[in-house]
């Protein structure tokens, strides 16, 4: 009888193991004593320019010990080249073929991801399935830094573009949905930094030192943490 007990005991610690090597997310949530993802707090990490959105990182683990499930799509080519519409569209496609066309989700975006993100919520749709925006040193009204850079979507981001001007007057597709804007004084990529200031948007602002620390200030992530789950 012992022995049957022990055989049994250790074909479970098999069968155990084998589903955490078919399933390796599930064990890496597990080793870090958090529970699995909510699945009404879906957030789409959405990146800036010249990035793959590893500049998320360290908001992407926050956010998965609260059970946050997170989606971080490549925007390529993420220079804008071929026009941030472009890049919108592919924003949609991961979504869609991540979480099908009607699941709810929420947007965090950084930088140009921010413009990119209110394309795709304004114009393919996206504003029907999105419960919450937060954009993070976005130029919603454009950035003088972006005249140093040749591509269609850098010139899309320049304040004065028709891109710009666009987005401003179908802001009113985003319906009742929550909008918040953070930025920094001291940001040397949004120029003027007032640029990421939005009128549609809750706009807060944090000391942080540099455009790229913004997904670093522990004050910013904790406020976003609270808006996103309240």
């Amino acid at each position: 009888m012992m022995k049957q007990k022990l055989r049994c005991f250790f074909a479970s610690l098999l069968a155990a193991a084998s589903s955490h090597a078919r399933n390796p997310e599930t064990l890496q949530l597990r080793s870090l004593g958090t529970a699995p993802p909510n699945p009404t707090r879906r957030v789409v990490l959405v990146h800036g320019f010249l990035e793959t959105g590893s500049a998320f990182r360290i908001l992407q683990k926050r956010l998965e010990k609260l059970g946050v499930e997170c989606l971080i799509p490549k925007l390529n080519p993420s220079d804008g080249r071929g026009g941030l519409e472009g890049l919108a569209e592919r924003l949609k496609r991961d979504i869609d073929s991540n979480y099908g066309p009607e699941q709810p989700i929420c947007i965090i975006a950084f930088s140009m991801g921010g413009i990119v993100s209110r394309h795709y919520l304004q114009t393919l749709g996206g504003a029907s399935r999105c419960q919450k925006l937060f954009t993070i040193s976005s130029p919603h009204h454009g950035t003088q830094a972006a005249w140093i850079y040749p591509t269609k979507g850098a010139g899309q981001m320049r304040p004065g573009s028709q891109f710009l001007a666009d987005l401003a007057e179908s802001q009113g597709r985003l319906g009742e949905m929550p909008v918040v804007s953070y930025r920094t004084p001291m940001d040397l990529i949004i120029l003027p930094p007032v640029s990421s200031v939005w009128d549609r948007a809750v706009n807060l602002e944090y000391p942080v030192l540099l455009h790229p620390l913004m997904l670093t200030s522990d004050a910013l992530l904790a406020d976003l943490e609270r808006r996103l789950l309240e």
